[in-house]
């Protein structure tokens, strides 16, 4: 495997551990604005992202389908999209505001509660990373090097804050630093693995490809309006979650444009 892809596999999960690693410097949970502020903005760059790395990219290969080069796109989708409904029914986490009771009567902590919910929240984006770095090595023409690239980057930049979100509660919790961090680091590990089966599985049977790209866009996109838009929009109503969606979206749209 080339080492640009083992790199670009491996940016976001590097950008969940840098942000995990807040809790060694900041004393305190982030103030709830500003965790709406984050989420909107990995809300934002997750759509952009679903749209011109993965969609029209997925409708590009399937071009010689004609004027059904939609379909593979449509059919990918919805398969993403019911993918990540089973495992939200079936993988115990905690949705901000839930009550913690919820992990008890689940046989789990509320620890391990929050570390699920994050880490449903990076399946995802680690099969995107994988599906687009495979599109890379079709040769297919659809997807560059610097596209697959920025897609890394722009996963990275939202899993920043994620991995502060999810160690800092933690801590103030009770838990000691070395095992707020642990458990943020923890949250993303299930991307490099998605990245890589999404690789494997996409570099089999090429065909897939499309399919591989807009199963993942449709992952993302119920992560988004699931998890991510209830949470930025949780408490006393408030703009901030939405003028940094735009800004997460923006800066993904001009990173995939500018490189791809």
């Amino acid at each position: 495997m080339p080492v640009a892809v083992w790199q670009g596999i491996w940016i976001p999960f590097l950008g969940t551990t840098l942000g995990a690693a807040g809790v060694f410097f900041l004393h305190r949970a982030l103030p709830l604005w500003v965790q709406r502020a984050l989420t909107g903005f990995a809300a934002g760059v997750m759509v952009a992202a679903s749209i011109w790395s993965l969609l029209l990219p997925a409708m590009e290969q399937a071009s010689d389908l004609g004027p059904w080069s939609f379909w593979p796109a449509v059919a990918g989708f919805w398969l993403g999209i019911l993918f990540l409904l089973i495992l939200d029914r079936v993988i115990p986490h905690l949705h901000r505001g839930s009550r913690e009771a919820e992990g008890i009567r689940s046989g789990f902590g509320k620890t391990t509660m929050l570390t699920l919910a994050v880490a449903l929240h990076n399946i995802p984006e680690g099969m995107a990373v994988g599906a687009v770095y495979a599109g890379w090595l079709s040769d297919s023409g659809t997807i560059a090097l610097s596209g697959a690239l920025a897609l890394s980057l722009g996963i990275a930049i939202q899993n920043f804050p994620e991995g502060a979100i999810i160690s800092l509660p933690l801590k103030a919790e009770g838990l000691s630093k070395p095992r707020s961090f642990f458990y943020g680091v923890l949250s993303g590990v299930v991307e490099p693995l998605g990245a890589l089966v999404t690789l494997f599985f996409s570099g089999m049977i090429l065909p897939m490809l499309p399919y591989a790209l807009s199963f993942a866009a449709g992952a993302m996109i119920y992560v988004v309006v699931e998890e991510l838009i209830p949470e930025m929009s949780v408490g006393k109503h408030s703009n901030v979650g939405t003028i940094f969606f735009a800004v997460g979206f923006t800066l993904m749209m001009v990173l995939d444009v500018a490189l791809g």
